[in-house]
């Protein structure tokens, strides 16, 4: 088509659970999806810290040498938070 222009995706926003769910299935969906994203030069705009599903997706990314951004919410900052179990979620994920 003449005067159209073809737009590039450049970020996109994902929102995936906090935690890697029951299923190892998930946790791999979530690295692939990560790795996919990666590799065609997309950055990653995500709400919530980078547990479970979201870290899997958002370590995949930085490791294609792309940028997250995770936006906090004021409500997970006031409340107390187990960084424990957190950190044990996040290590799992990661070595999906």
């Amino acid at each position: 088509m003449e005067g159209s222009s073809i737009r590039t995706l450049e970020k996109i926003f994902v929102f995936y659970g906090a935690n890697c769910g029951k299923d190892e299935s998930y946790v791999k969906a979530a690295h692939r999806l990560g790795e996919v994203l990666g590799r065609k030069g997309i950055d990653l705009i995500y709400e919530g810290e980078s547990l479970g599903l979201m870290g899997c997706v958002s370590t995949a990314i930085t490791v294609h040498g792309r940028r997250v951004l995770g936006i906090v919410p004021s409500a997970f900052t006031e409340k107390k938070l187990d960084w424990k179990n957190m950190w044990k979620k996040v290590e799992s994920c990661n070595h999906a």
